[in-house]
């Protein structure tokens, strides 16, 4: 399986571009980092990716297929979207909401879904959302509802994995535990795109990055090398420099 191609993807909203001519690839079972100022696209970036947001032009090609050609129910069993602030007012428990992520897999009139059961379950485990499988979903935290929108992700068992801000709401140690499921599903062949804040975070764990300013593309590719001091001052307007983590030993960007 080849990673995701992204070409020429261009989305207006009132005749105004939010993201414009926009181009890049994904690996396949890599983390990759969607990063920028705030206004940059992210999100519409994501949402578009999805086929959520309307497109002008563009195409997101998965194994030579155009995704956002496919029928809902198709896709929906390809990519998983997890909004961040994303919330229902519907008296659903945790393990409710995680259950309509198998949806795309049942048939037209419902059930035919065998492995439903055991995959919510998982679901809920992998994305430490059990807690949460019983309450009613309106009475959660930021934080809670965020990891049962991931359990429920998961369940759709995608190919593509989209994730906007998957910290936002977390606590240090939950961002921590994102990082690592995050990296257990691009080691199963995932391929993870997410929209990151924290470029520090970006930097110290995606595989490769894509740098957005003003709806487009500024540059992509692998973090370290893309993530240069120039570049960084040139887009977000603040001194950076690699280092090392003195902890992990791993890659960490010095931001002043």
């Amino acid at each position: 399986m080849t990673g995701v191609e992204v070409r020429e993807l261009t989305v207006r909203v009132g005749g105004r571009p939010l993201v414009e001519h926009v181009g890049f690839d994904a690996p396949v079972g890599a983390f990759t980092a969607i990063v920028g100022p705030n206004g940059a696209g992210k999100s519409t970036m994501l949402r578009a990716l999805a086929g959520i947001e309307r497109t002008e032009s563009g195409m997101v090609l998965l194994d030579g297929d155009d995704l956002l050609a496919l029928p809902r129910r198709r896709r929906a069993r390809v990519i998983a979207l997890v909004e961040q602030d994303a919330a229902t007012e519907l008296p659903l428990t945790g393990r409710d909401v995680v259950r309509l992520g198998r949806a795309p897999h049942e048939t037209i009139i419902g059930g035919g879904d065998a492995d439903a059961a055991s995959v919510v379950e998982d679901s809920l485990r992998r994305a430490g959302a059990e807690a949460f499988a019983d309450r009613d979903v309106t009475t959660l935290s930021g934080g809670e509802r965020q990891r049962v929108l991931l359990a429920r992700a998961l369940a759709q068992q995608p190919c593509l994995l989209l994730l906007d801000e998957p910290t936002n709401h977390l606590d240090l140690a939950a961002q921590l535990d994102m990082v690592r499921l995050v990296r257990e599903l691009t080691a199963e062949g995932v391929t993870v795109v997410a929209a990151v804040h924290d470029l520090s975070l970006a930097a110290a764990h995606a595989d490769a990055v894509v740098v957005l300013a003003d709806g487009r593309v500024a540059a992509h590719g692998p973090t370290q090398a893309t993530l240069t001091p120039a570049l960084i001052h040139d887009v977000f307007g603040v001194r950076a420099e690699w280092t090392r983590n003195p902890i992990t030993g791993g890659p960490l960007l010095a931001i002043g």
